[in-house]
């Protein structure tokens, strides 16, 4: 189904939808509606980050967990609605990406669950199932933060429960269930003190009050997919950003310079171009317009030939996003991976760039998942990559803290015998390849993999994503930002400044190995430059430099 398909319904057929008890086919409608809204949003939830780093895909996250939750849903025949609900809960959990996607999808699964035999759903079990995805989620979360996502299913289950009492209208019931979770997604930040200091509330929670914001407007006649006019200057469009995660249908990005023949209606051209594309993104400067968008093959001409009705075109470009995902396949493919016998252990690890993938090879991994900031593989990915590999016994390497819950989830959903260890970055990755012993002990290998992780200290380099103050640190847009063990600890002009005081604040001094990845966005020569000022500030350390590929962070270091 699309945003067209529920378009169709008349205002009639959309309040009787809710003034009777839902069926299967119309929770599909009312989560498609949900949908549409979030997509529609979600770069708002993307904006949504703390730290001012570029791993801002909370959004894409929930958006790609939603889309194979409905994905799921639109093959059930049944109009059962516990068999629907069913449906929703496993292609959520096998689409599941990032943290906020496997919470998604246990909230899916608690529904699910209180759904399970019923033909239709009322409003005092509509009650039953907000109550039981809370009672889930919170289980699935082994220690829950309050100010999150969590808090607002939370609120909202608690509030539907007292609202229950003084109407059982299901319509009425919904408006009171988003009101309470746009209270509660306010109030995140009075939770999370870190949120407060960003100036944020939380993403995931914001995630899950428009998906059921989308179900009330599209029953109000609201419109759900008309793109927010919101134009920038050129010189803060992010087109790198922008270009990251290909979702379903994105196969081509076009961008567009034009000069408009007249004042340009910019709520018509949005309109327009959401009838194409994705991603859309218009900035403007000196009279001129460049308009951005991510389209399917047959629309890749669309834009240009809308765009050419308002104005003069001056320059287009287009990238072929689908040929970009193939030739990054095509590299992980050619790696030259362990080949594990029966009865040793496998290892599978997750991996941002092809450099770092290589090295995690060469130390005898046996399956490499692509993935990292801003594109966080679906457990469905994670399980796929050992599924079939001939072993019961696998170990998997997250190797970012926004992927282990979902290699969690995909360890839970095989026969075989799984240990997730929570690496956070490549560093500790490599720590803990270095412990693998492929016809070693099962349980004595993972114990020492998890000691490993305190051995080795992690820095990472990269561009502030905004201007933002946290601990007390002010942060401009635009700046070289150094991360030491995932804190925030300087902001400066130059990538040199960041590193020396990254290793200042890591007491580089106190061990002996410094070890550079450098990524895609910087060159070898300036590389080796770096490494060359670190070995005469660290005379007496062994100092290494290799190429990572990571995308969005220039260096990532390894301190041991």
């Amino acid at each position: 189904m699309s945003s067209k398909t529920t378009s169709i319904l008349s205002k009639t057929e959309r309040h009787k939808l809710l003034q009777s008890p839902v069926d299967g086919n119309g929770l599909k409608i009312l989560l498609e509606a949900g949908l549409t809204w979030l997509r529609t949003n979600q770069e708002i939830v993307n904006a949504l980050n703390v730290f001012p780093v570029p791993d801002g895909d909370t959004g894409t996250n929930m958006v790609l967990t939603m889309q194979a939750a409905i994905d799921e849903a639109s093959q059930q025949r049944d109009p059962n609605v516990g068999a629907t609900a069913r449906a929703v809960a496993q292609g959520a959990l096998m689409g599941a990406r990032g943290n906020s996607g496997v919470i998604l999808s246990q909230i899916w699964r608690g529904f699910a669950r209180a759904l399970d035999h019923y033909d239709t759903m009322d409003a005092p079990l509509l009650v039953k199932a907000l109550q039981e995805s809370r009672s889930t989620a919170y289980k699935g979360v082994v220690r829950p933060v309050e100010g999150r996502i969590l808090t607002v299913i939370k609120d909202m289950a608690n509030h539907a429960e007292t609202t229950l009492k003084e109407t059982d209208e299901l319509n009425q019931l919904l408006i009171e269930i988003v009101e309470a979770a746009e209270v509660s997604v306010a109030k995140t930040p009075d939770l999370l003190p870190i949120l407060k200091q960003a100036g944020v509330v939380d993403a995931g929670g914001k995630g899950l009050l428009l998906i059921f914001e989308g179900m009330l407007r599209f029953l109000q006649d609201e419109p759900l997919d008309t793109a927010l006019a919101e134009v920038k200057p050129l010189s803060e469009m992010n087109l790198d950003d922008a270009m990251e995660t290909v979702e379903p249908g994105q196969d081509y990005e076009v961008v567009i310079d034009f000069t408009p023949d007249n004042t340009l209606d910019l709520e018509a051209y949005f309109s327009g171009l959401s009838e194409i594309g994705t991603s859309i993104q218009v900035g403007e400067g000196d009279g001129m317009y460049r308009m951005h968008i991510h389209v399917p093959t047959e629309n890749r001409y669309h834009p240009i030939d809308y765009t050419m009705t308002l104005g003069t075109i001056q320059k287009v470009m287009m990238e072929n996003l689908l040929d970009q995902m193939n030739n990054n396949k095509k590299n992980a493919d050619n790696l030259k991976l362990a080949t594990v016998q029966p009865g040793e252990i496998a290892v599978v690890a997750v991996s941002p760039g092809y450099g770092l993938s290589k090295i995690f090879a060469s130390l005898g991994a046996a399956a490499i998942v692509t993935g990292g900031q801003t594109m966080n593989p679906s457990v469905k990915e994670i399980l796929a990559a050992f599924e079939n590999l001939p072993t019961d016994k696998v170990i998997i390497l997250p190797n970012n803290k926004n992927i282990v819950l979902a290699a969690e989830k995909a360890a839970s959903v095989t026969v075989k015998k799984v240990k997730v260890i929570p690496t956070v970055n490549a560093p500790q990755g490599f720590s803990a390849m270095l412990r693998l012993v492929l016809d070693g002990d099962f349980e004595e290998t993972v114990e020492s993999m998890n000691e490993s992780l305190d051995e080795v200290d992690t820095g990472e380099i990269t561009t502030a994503t905004r201007s933002v103050e946290i601990d007390g640190l002010q942060v401009k847009k635009g700046q070289v930002i150094a991360l030491l063990n995932g804190k925030l600890i300087a902001s400066t002009k130059t990538i040199e400044e960041a590193c020396e005081q990254l290793l200042q604040e890591a007491k580089a001094e106190d061990f002996e190995r410094i070890t550079l990845f450098y990524g895609e966005n910087i060159n070898n020569n300036h590389a080796n430059q770096l490494a060359d000022r670190i070995r005469s500030a660290y005379p007496n350390h062994e100092v290494e430099i290799h190429e990572g590929g990571q995308a969005h962070y220039q260096l990532i270091l390894a301190i041991e």
